[in-house]
């Protein structure tokens, strides 16, 4: 059975901490957060217009809290995550901090943000085609994509996917292209049409891949460059389960 021992292994693996590498420097995060989900303009006013035909269906779907929180300009801590992401060594998909691993969880989805994560899944999320088409090519980045989209009529089911869409793409995926895509359609079809998913094991397998990615980066000393990812999920994580480090007071935020 070999040696029931796993001290060396663990103790080879702890070398792999990104922190070990000696390889930090700031040099390596330029452009990093590129993509990070200020509101852009006229997001606003698109949200007041599609929440008020579908603010029942999104909390029915676990969707509100979620939306919600793309009208908040979100404060960025670029020190915390380049901090925090060195103590990232891929063997325990967790932050190694002092006071032992941590990272987050399914839990911490729900609570934070409130998206499903216990509907079934079939697991093709991203393998399907789309009935929608959308036009993301030469609109003038999102700005445009909102006032082409934006119907005066009342809200249809096609304006919703649209919506949801620049939603997913810029707000919970956090695109790395910084514009339009139709990446996420076959998802927001599903969403806008009544079916349910946990979309919340999505977002958090994300975040793990992302961070995957960026501990190969720095354990080889390349670039972390803009992989896209939900660093804004990243970042509200740490400040949760930091606030007291950072002299933050929790408990008096508001929500959004």
């Amino acid at each position: 059975m070999g040696d029931p021992d796993p001290t060396d292994i663990l103790n080879a693996e702890t070398k792999r901490n990104p922190f070990k590498a000696e390889n930090f420097s700031l040099d390596l995060w330029k452009d990093t957060f590129r993509s990070w989900p200020k509101p852009t303009k006229g997001w606003k006013d698109w949200f007041l217009r599609v929440s008020g035909a579908n603010e029942v269906y999104w909390g029915e779907h676990k969707l509100g809290q979620c939306i919600r929180l793309s009208i908040a300009d979100m404060e960025k801590n670029e020190s915390m995550m380049i901090a925090s992401a060195n103590f990232w060594p891929d063997i325990f998909n967790a932050f190694m901090f002092g006071h032992g691993p941590a990272s987050p969880t399914l839990a911490d989805v729900f609570m934070l943000i409130g998206l499903d994560i216990s509907t079934a899944d079939d697991g093709s999320l991203f393998n399907r085609k789309s009935n929608y088409r959308g036009d993301t090519q030469n609109i003038g980045g999102w700005s445009g994509y909102i006032q082409k989209y934006w119907q005066t009529r009342s809200v249809s089911q096609r304006e919703h996917a649209i919506f949801l869409n620049m939603w997913l793409d810029k707000f919970i995926f956090y695109g790395r292209s910084v514009g339009p895509t139709c990446v996420y359609l076959a998802a927001v079809e599903r969403l806008a049409n009544c079916s349910q998913f946990p979309l919340g094991r999505y977002l958090l397998s994300s975040a793990y891949h992302l961070l995957h990615q960026v501990a190969e980066k720095l354990l080889l000393g390349e670039p972390i460059g803009n992989l896209g990812g939900p660093w804004w999920f990243i970042n509200m994580w740490l400040n949760a389960h930091m606030h007291k480090r950072l002299q933050w007071d929790f408990f008096a935020q508001q929500f959004p």
